[in-house]
């Protein structure tokens, strides 16, 4: 069965992990950009296009379902949450 979330990232979606410095520098999804939920309003620009496919995570998933909120909000369309580190595809 194909993994929606694998078929983002494969078709290029910016993976953003949501979680703190800390926990990012400790591990990571590859190529995974460090933008944690409490500074995402701050940081917008370095997200990119607001059409572009969006696929965040943290350690758990709650952090990333607000994150993902605040981003649909801003305008961004593509905006998934995969849930915790380890639920995402391949890790």
């Amino acid at each position: 069965m194909a993994d929606p979330i694998l078929d983002m990232i494969k078709g290029g979606a910016k993976i953003i992990d949501v979680r703190s410095p800390e926990e990012f520098e400790d591990e990571h999804f590859p190529n995974a950009v460090n933008i944690p939920v409490n500074v995402i309003t701050t940081r917008l620009a370095e997200i990119g296009e607001k059409t572009a496919p969006l696929v965040l995570y943290c350690a758990s998933g709650s952090r990333s379902a607000f994150a993902a909120r605040i981003l649909s909000m801003a305008g961004f369309k593509k905006v998934v949450n995969a849930g915790g580190l380890a639920d995402m595809p391949g890790f």
